[in-house]
């Protein structure tokens, strides 16, 4: 990806008009466009784990958090409101954004997950999967 971002620079010296189509063309195989958002940091803390994802330039409205299945997914849309684009004119529109991404963190409860959103980073704390330890007796041999 790091050389996807170099070649675009420095092919693209904002007088060819192609130049984007062109970029968006030729891709790498597996280059994916969620990979620059929503980056996240995942740390172990005191009975749980702290997850940390950059959310620059959204409103704390346009994120939603989500468990289901024993999955953390965060969704985020952001768009622009109508009536701007009715009396401007744009040449090029890339702020209406809408992202998801999902974190498997196993069978707990709900209701102890945690989040909260500042600075553009959004802080999701989830407790550790208690373990359940399996019964143990001894048998008696005939």
């Amino acid at each position: 990806m790091k050389n996807y971002l170099n070649r675009s620079e420095r092919f693209n010296n904002g007088l060819d008009i192609f130049s984007s189509a062109l970029n968006d063309w030729f891709k790498p195989m597996f280059f994916d466009e969620n990979d620059e958002c929503m980056k996240t940091d995942i740390r172990e803390c005191d009975g749980g784990y702290l997850m940390e994802i950059e959310m620059p330039g959204l409103d704390k409205k346009d994120i939603s958090v989500n468990y289901e299945d024993g999955y953390v997914t965060v969704k985020a849309q952001k768009s622009e409101k109508e009536e701007s684009d009715k009396k401007d004119k744009y040449l090029r529109k890339e702020r209406s954004v809408s992202y998801c991404r999902s974190y498997y963190v196993g069978e707990i409860s709900e209701n102890d997950i945690k989040a909260k959103y500042l600075n553009g980073v959004l802080s999701v704390n989830v407790p550790k999967k208690e373990e359940k330890k399996p019964d143990s007796h001894n048998i008696d041999i005939e």
